[in-house]
């Protein structure tokens, strides 16, 4: 049963989670965070859904007295009962054991498999945003238009974050540009305060095999000389001069998506000088807190880069 001692240990792990840390459902998935706990509940939020839990000290009751009678396998979990599983792994008294939740004389508290780490549990904007702003830092500090004279250790820095961001900032670019095409129609063109996006559709010619290509030309009695060894230049010449048509001797792929068409650069260094004329203006307590969380952020960075 759940006592006073294992509900008060429950309610201090959560409590001493870090900011940012989250728990993640043994069978679903889902990743949640603790709200808050107090003498009756545990209040969670799942991140997916922003969907606001109560998990009630009753129900760890139960789930408790369950395995007082011995291990459930994680894959019988149902999805109401997961919540309350994940968090009783934080207790010295429950772990996971061959793929089942038991109770555990050899666990440490704080260290269930269900916990993601605050740099873990970032969304891809956070870290875009992250790393772009320790790219920023650190170009402050460097000459990055010479890289050849910079020293060992910050030419690789450099190289890194330049590296977190591109890939970073491809893969939000990417699904940020579904949603913009959504609201794209043909010929139009969106702009906002710092661009231009237009609808463009690219087409990917693939050619067909061999045999498929020299049947094509046979139907118009075209010489496979003319395009020996199906080269496409040649059969591209082929076909601007014949009536053969491009798509038996091609298949043709087109695909759409938003073409960046203007970049208005005065704008993005008129913003980013009115931060950084904001950043400089902060002083006393307010500068050294954020040059203290700037300071923290690549620490946490160095540690996830040094752990591998």
């Amino acid at each position: 049963m759940v006592d006073d001692a294992l509900w008060d240990e429950l309610r201090e792990q959560c409590e001493r989670l870090e900011s940012g840390t989250e728990l993640t459902t043994p069978v679903s998935g889902r990743r949640f965070e603790i709200e808050r706990a107090d003498e009756t509940q545990l209040v969670v939020r799942f991140r997916d859904s922003s969907e606001e839990r109560s998990l009630s000290r009753e129900q760890f009751e139960v789930l408790a007295g369950r395995l007082d009678d011995g291990p459930i396998p994680i894959e019988t979990l149902t999805p109401g009962v997961e919540p309350y599983a994940t968090v009783l792994t934080l207790s010295e008294s429950y772990g996971v054991d061959d793929g089942t939740i038991t109770t555990s004389d050899e666990t440490v508290a704080g260290e269930s498999p269900y916990l993601v780490s605050p740099e873990a549990a970032r969304s891809q904007a956070e870290r875009v945003h992250d790393d772009a702003l320790l790219l920023a830092a650190l170009l402050s500090r460097l000459d990055a238009t010479k890289p050849a004279s910079l020293e060992t250790e910050p030419l690789t820095d450099l190289y890194v974050l330049l590296s977190d961001v591109q890939r970073g900032s491809d893969r939000l670019r990417g699904s940020t540009g579904d949603a913009v095409l959504e609201r794209l129609g043909p010929d139009q063109t969106l702009r906002g305060r710092f661009g231009s996006v237009h609808r463009t559709t690219r087409r990917y010619r693939h050619l067909k095999d061999e045999e498929t290509v020299l049947d094509a030309l046979d139907e118009y009695g075209i010489p496979h000389e003319w395009v020996l060894g199906v080269d496409t230049e040649k059969l591209d010449v082929v076909l601007a001069t014949t009536e053969l048509d491009e798509a038996e001797v091609y298949d043709v792929d087109e695909r759409v998506y938003a073409q960046k068409t203007g970049v208005d650069e005065a704008e993005k260094f008129e913003y980013l000088q009115g931060l950084a004329d904001r950043i400089e203006d902060l002083e006393g307590e307010k500068g050294e807190e954020l040059l203290s969380d700037l300071e923290g952020l690549e620490d946490r960075l160095e540690e996830a880069l040094s752990a591998g």
